[in-house]
């Protein structure tokens, strides 16, 4: 069981080479060996994990077992869980007990998946380093003294310390890519509308989008056939066939078009950084592919945009937050103002505040066309340039963040350092496009991460030529020392 993909297990299991129940005691106990060091969840199902996969065995020993039957999982903790506490990272929600699935948490147990907890985050999913969660800072396994990224840090640092083979996750600007990249895990955010929001507890709800983290391109490919598809309870859901990505993996990448993006190698990234993802594009250019440079001239943009986009959802969508429907509630408020400041005073903290007060102002009358509608149109700019560049390119490459992880506490006095850690991923959010992110190397011992964005519905191919690259390295296969 010792460091095996989820597809290795998979496997292992159909072939009652050992049973699920005692994967998932294996794994159980290696979450609460690390649990006091990488604080990666906010809660363990234990019993509820066994009594799944006793359930799990059940089918195995039937015949009826699937891919995923027997596999454990752990939710982000922004994903309802029925009978399980969900606080997106928040004292806002802190004991809130949800009393029904998220779609993607229902697919993925009826798929017969096992879960064993859920997953530290950023408060609310708003930040880059998993440092604004009310439950403390994630730590990451390559190296304690460092971030894992956020909002999916705790997803992140569970699957690179091997203690779930597979983590949902998700990613309004970057919240899937960066952490993998940070913590040399395989994530992908599929487009917009592939994955139901429902039961996802929103943030920025044009941009926020559920996903996987991994260890392999193969492993995501079989995650995201279960969850993806169409969900009438979520107005966004695309009613798209979804295809059979697994067997999609094997198609060659010769001929495969890769745009090679400029403005991200011009300045800000780090010199080691850029040395192992042009390494990896040596290596798809000695398997067939065409490498060529390609320019996306309002991707500069994408950064102000963003932050008056999100902060303008957010704004909307924490207003229900009021301590009288949802969430904390202050002690003896003396009137119903008081009721309100207190309640959302205490239960936020401060991430969240700047950004529901950014979005308030940008919402606001007098500065809506000024700030909000100016934005939304630079978005359609930038969802423009990308169009223009498919026509050329198949996919489009490059780092995935400037920088390896950084040190706890290094950016958290700096809101402007830190939001510019997601400066090359954001661009696929506000075009709602598919991207992922794979490992490609080491830089002083912390994972680099390589970024892969396609057209809109084009998951098949981003994981099919993650899945080549992965063939011919082994960066995937790395795991923290400590955590073999």
């Amino acid at each position: 069981m010792k460091g095996r993909s989820l597809a290795e297990l998979s496997a292992g299991l159909r072939g009652r080479e050992f049973s699920s129940v005692e994967l998932t005691r294996h794994l159980l106990g290696r979450v609460a060996a690390a649990q006091p060091t990488l604080n990666a969840l906010v809660c363990i199902t234990a019993d509820l994990a066994l009594a799944q996969a006793q359930a799990a065995d059940r089918e195995i020993a039937a015949g009826r077992a699937g891919p995923l039957t027997g596999v454990p999982i752990i939710h982000k903790d922004i994903f309802c869980t029925d009978g399980v506490q969900t606080s997106c990272g928040s004292r806002m929600l802190a004991g809130f007990i949800a009393p029904y699935d998220a779609t993607v948490v229902a697919k993925l147990r009826s798929a017969g998946m096992v879960m064993l907890g859920k997953a530290n985050m950023d408060e609310f999913a708003m930040g880059s380093s998993n440092e604004t969660s009310f439950f403390g800072p994630v730590r990451n396994p390559w190296d304690l003294a460092r971030v894992p990224g956020g909002s999916s840090g705790g997803s992140a640092a569970a699957v690179a310390a091997r203690l779930a083979p597979a983590a949902t996750a998700t990613d309004t600007g970057g919240s899937i890519r960066q952490p993998a990249a940070l913590c040399g895990v395989t994530g992908i955010k599929p487009t917009y509308g592939r994955v139901s929001r429902y039961g996802m507890i929103a943030f920025a709800s044009s941009l926020d989008q559920g996903g996987i983290i991994t260890v392999s391109a193969e492993d995501a490919a079989i995650i995201l056939g279960a969850m993806a598809g169409f969900d009438p309870r979520d107005s966004t859901s695309v009613d798209r066939p979804v295809p059979d990505y697994r067997t999609a993996l094997d198609r060659p990448v010769a001929g495969l078009r890769i745009g090679l993006l400029k403005e991200f190698f011009e300045k800000g990234l780090e010199p080691d950084i850029e040395r192992h993802v042009r390494a990896a594009l040596e290596v798809y250019r000695r398997l067939g592919a065409v490498v060529k440079e390609v320019s996306l001239p309002s991707i500069g943009l994408s950064v102000p945009a963003y932050y008056v986009v999100a902060p303008a959802e957010c704004s909307s969508n924490l207003a229900r937050f009021d301590g009288v429907r949802f969430g904390h509630r202050c002690q003896d408020p003396r009137d119903l103002a008081d009721l309100y400041r207190r309640s959302r005073g205490e239960g936020f903290g401060a991430e969240v505040k700047r950004r529901i007060i950014t979005g308030t102002y940008v919402l606001s009358a007098g500065y809506y066309d000024a700030y909000y509608l100016k934005a939304q149109r630079v978005r359609q700019l930038i969802a423009t340039d990308f169009e223009r560049a498919f026509a050329e390119v198949d996919v489009i490459m490059g780092p995935t963040t400037p920088t390896t992880a950084f040190e706890l506490g290094a950016k958290t006095a700096d809101p402007v350092t830190m939001y510019l850690n997601d400066i090359y991923t954001i661009g696929a959010n506000l075009a709602g496009l598919p991207a992922m992110s794979i490992p490609c190397g080491f830089a002083a011992g912390l994972p680099v991460g390589l970024q892969l964005i396609g057209p809109h519905f084009s998951e098949e191919r981003l994981l099919g030529a993650a899945h080549a690259y992965q063939r011919e390295t082994d960066w995937h296969r790395r795991v923290p020392p400590g955590y073999e």
